[in-house]
């Protein structure tokens, strides 16, 4: 529909010898005072107004912004396109598949079910690293990942087939985040449109949401972007708008420039620990000030990568010069170049240092302050200085080990007695595209191995190494700069192309190390260059994980040990004997620009990605099915049909209060979606192991997760499953187990929620603070609504999970402000009792509902629990049963 066009603010801009439609801001008094990212909000707006969704006085709303004010406004933000990737991609298309037969079953039609917006999936989840350290070890990584994953493909070929607007990145290409910097991403949109006849082609910033939480990598492009739940995404592809409120936006300075001794990854993770220090749940962080224009694309982009990291829902940086480079190095068109640059001078979003815009909040970083740092052993805020961790580790090897030190001794494969211990590196992994899309990391790391080969240092060999690129162009200029020999040596070969280690796919460590490993009960680490260490996630036999640079995870591997001091230990002996230490092998910054400058080119990456949907011989023999509908086969472990739309009628049922529900999970702090739902290795002794033996899949071919999303079945068993959950219902107790309080026994989650289910019971989850931080996967939301929970009561939420919640018909209620289960004196006994949900369906969002927690005396708690469904469409999804069946409901009427 074409805009209402309220402000007269419909132009044109000839740019090039074209025209283009355009929406100018200048139309609106107030819009030029704004930070980048609400300008694009704003044009947003006025493009897309339709006197429903989106009014004249949602613009207005946003010209009179108040950065100071807490947001309370609703808008209605339509993203240009979607990302994905395959494990959170998958159930969005099996819901997609579902979708169509049922809205057919609603009397619509089935062909409604199509993307709207442009959707691109890159496949990069699935690649798993069993073999390493080998020159074969890419091609045979490859041929499991396929033997594996076959069904999943051909599922995927099917939906490129029948969807429109839907295309398929293959595997073996690269990571979605990097791919999507280095190629998708448009920066400017155009679409061209009929119009009275004539065609017009409208000119607007280039915009997604994506189904994984690092989709704010795309920010460092000067992209708005960030990741949603995948039922969101579905919601976005067919039309649905993004219900948000006008965030605040905290303006982040930067000056000076980064050391000598320290690297992006270091800046980074200074900025996360500032920033979750600082508090920036759903709020939008802007870089600006002099120093933004010395930051390359690559290290925005890597900034970017981590504002899930932060808290934050974007991590924003401005258009500028910069950006125009790093289009023209990736490939990009003269002719869309060009209009980027017309297009964001003319909107006054090209970058101006020398004029502050208007933020709710101020920060700054001096970047000359920053050190090289690590982070861990489980939350990426965690900063440590590099000179203090060797102290770091042994002040919390406690929690982890019960005494300093346990040597093990273990013969490994080839033959070599070595010994292990607690802090010893079972895996050092160069991985993830928050570092492996930045050549100033990568090439550091490169000629770090390079010098450390020179002087005759070796991996130590208990450790687990591997690369694993976002894109083929490391590989590319690794090759062109000769990088190659030493990080082979090293063990560092290439083992994939996709996130690998740093989403749980690190494969089994050799058999040997994992049984020294568990028989002793050893806390050994993992140092990985990613952005995510929580507990359970990288491997299960590896207790403590350190995000850390490229250049030192290959230090790391060289150490053998976080029980080492840098500064003070030697890595080992040269052929003379002498000593060798870390700076002395650390390459210097002129070194490493002067590799990056003479070995990556623009031709790499337009002939990489040529003819990128194609994929290679495997993908393109795939058997494809065809249809419209998808045929599914009930024998399937990797695709069913969704069961959220059963039963389901154009008549809403009304929303009830919840009465009698007992506690299904006591949580602590920072419990993360890896802990709702975990996307790694699934144990032979789990309910999701026992359900697909009796489907008499082989122990080897379970495969993660991640992977059998497509498969409700495995994922309802898997939620609340992490090895490191902690639920305080049990005492001593890890794993997803609980307390049926029908029988009084310890079971598994999910048998015990079978049982509750079966007696009619509700359920609530109770947490503590940021509940659900960390990866964008919807199926923490999914499998704890098919679980039978209808709340979940916690200290605070993150954004994504609390709006997944909602989405699938569970209520996020937050304790109030300074209290929490504990200082309620609640341990989870007791019986719990709702009232005031009913509002709901008399159109009135209660801000608070009352809560009864009666104990087994007959004593009980009360309190006003705050409503966290924050926007008035988000209660019509809640009203609906979920953001799906309101979706559906709409198009089936339409």
């Amino acid at each position: 529909m074409a805009s209402l066009n309220t402000f007269a603010s419909r132009d044109a801009l000839d740019v090039g010898g074209r025209t283009y439609e355009i929406f100018r801001l200048d139309a609106v008094p107030g819009l030029e005072r704004l930070p980048y990212s609400l300008k694009v909000l704003a044009e947003n707006l006025l493009r897309t107004e339709d006197g429903a969704n989106v009014t004249a006085d949602h613009v207005r709303a946003l010209a009179q912004w108040d950065p100071t004010a807490e947001p309370d406004t609703e808008i209605q933000f339509t993203p240009a396109r979607v990302v994905m990737q395959d494990f959170t991609g998958v159930p969005c298309i099996v819901d997609l598949a579902t979708m169509r037969e049922a809205v057919a079953e609603l009397g619509g039609d089935p062909e409604a079910i199509n993307p709207l917006a442009p959707a691109e999936m890159v496949i990069d989840h699935s690649v798993q690293i069993d073999s390493f350290g080998l020159p074969g070890s890419l091609e045979r990584n490859k041929e499991l990942e396929y033997e594996r994953n076959a069904e999943r493909y051909q599922f995927l070929r099917w939906g490129q087939g029948a969807l429109d607007n839907f295309r398929v990145v293959p595997p073996g290409t690269g990571i979605v985040h990097q791919v999507n910097i280095e190629f998708l991403a448009r920066t400017v949109f155009t679409r061209t449109e009929t119009r009275d006849g004539a065609q017009v082609t409208v000119a607007y910033p280039d915009t997604c949401v994506g189904t994984d939480s690092h989709t704010t990598m795309v920010n460092g492009l000067g992209v708005l972007g960030w990741g949603v739940g995948g039922i969101e995404a579905e919601a976005a592809m067919l039309g649905q708008p993004v219900s948000m409120l006008i965030p605040k936006v905290v303006g982040f300075k930067l000056s000076g420039a980064i050391p000598a001794a320290a690297t992006a990854t270091d800046v980074v993770l200074t900025i996360t620990q500032m920033l979750r220090a600082h508090g920036v749940v759903g709020k939008i962080v802007e870089f600006y000030g002099e120093g933004v224009g010395a930051v390359p694309l690559a290290n925005r982009a890597t900034i970017g990568n981590m504002s899930p990291e932060f808290g934050s829902t974007a991590a924003m940086f401005p258009i500028d010069e910069v950006t125009l480079d790093y289009l023209r190095l990736t490939g990009r068109s003269e002719e869309s170049i060009a209009l980027v640059e017309a297009y964001t001078k003319a909107q006054g979003m090209w970058h101006d240092p020398s004029r502050e815009p208007v933020f709710s909040e101020y920060l700054e970083l001096d970047l000359s302050t920053v050190v090289p740092s690590i982070a861990g052993p489980k939350r990426p805020q965690d900063r440590i200085e590099l000179t203090a961790s060797k102290e770091a580790f042994r002040q919390v090897l406690p929690t982890y080990a019960d005494q300093a030190s346990r040597p093990t001794s273990v013969t490994l494969a080839d033959g070599t007695v070595t010994e292990l211990d607690h802090g010893h590196v079972a895996i050092a992994s160069i991985t993830s595209c928050t570092n492996t899309s930045n050549p100033s990391v990568m090439v550091a790391a490169g000629l770090l191995a390079r010098n450390a080969v020179a002087r005759g240092l070796r991996s130590k060999p208990w450790v687990k190494t591997s690369t694993a690129p976002g894109s083929q162009v490391v590989t590319d200029y690794y090759e062109k700069a000769g990088l190659w020999p030493a990080l082979n040596e090293l063990g560092f070969n290439v083992v994939g192309y996709g996130c690998a280690t740093c989403i749980g796919n690190s494969g089994p460590l050799p058999a040997e190390v994992s049984a020294a490993v568990g028989e002793a009960d050893l806390a050994v680490v993992s140092v990985l260059s990613g952005n995510r260490n929580f507990e359970g996630r990288i491997n299960p036999d590896v207790k403590m994980n350190y995000l850390a640079s490229p250049p030192l995870v290959i230090a790391y591997a060289l150490a053998g040990t976080m029980d080492f001091d840098f500064a003070t230990e030697p890595l080992g002996q040269d052929a003379e004997g002498n000593d060798v230490f870390l700076t002395d092998i650390w390459p210097s910054p002129a070194e490493v620009q002067a590799t990056i400058d003479a070995t990556i080119d623009r031709e790499m990456y337009t002939r990489d990605y040529a003819d990128v949907f194609a994929g290679d011989e495997r993908w393109r023999s795939l058997d494809t099915p065809e249809g419209q509908t998808f045929a599914w086969d009930e024998a399937s472990t990797y695709v069913r049909k969704a069961p959220f739309f059963e039963g389901l009628t154009m008549e809403l049922d009304p929303v009830t209060d919840i009465d009698g529900a007992r506690v299904l999970a006591l949580l602590g702090d920072s419990v993360t979606t890896d802990h709702i739902s975990p996307a790694g290795a699934i144990k032979a002794d789990s309910p999701a192991g026992r359900y697909l033996a009796e489907h008499g899949v082989e122990r080897a071919d379970f495969n993660s997760y991640g992977s059998r999303r497509g498969n409700h079945e495995v994922m309802i068993r898997g939620t609340f499953a992490n090895i490191r959950l902690r639920n305080q219902l049990l005492d001593g107790v890890e794993g997803g187990f609980t307390r049926n309080f029908l029988t009084g026994e310890v079971e598994s989650i999910f048998d015990a929620s079978q049982a509750y289910q079966a007696a009619g019971v509700p359920l609530v989850v109770l947490g503590g603070k940021e509940y659900g931080s960390g990866s964008s996967r919807d199926w923490a939301a999914k499998g704890t609504a098919l679980l039978g929970v209808r709340a979940v009561i916690a200290e605070s939420f993150e954004r994504i999970h609390r709006s997944n919640l909602i989405g699938m018909g569970v209520v996020p209620l937050q304790f109030p402000a300074g209290e929490s289960a504990a200082s309620l004196g609640l341990d989870g006994t007791e019986t719990f009792s709702i009232t005031g949900l009913t509002a709901l369906n008399d159109g009135v969002t209660p801000k608070t509902v009352a809560v009864r927690a009666e104990r087994a005396d007959g004593s009980a708690v009360a309190f006003d629990a705050v409503v966290r469904i924050d926007t008035p469409g988000e209660a019509d999804y809640f009203r609906n049963g979920g953001i799906l069946q309101y979706v559906l409901r709409s198009l089936a009427r339409s």
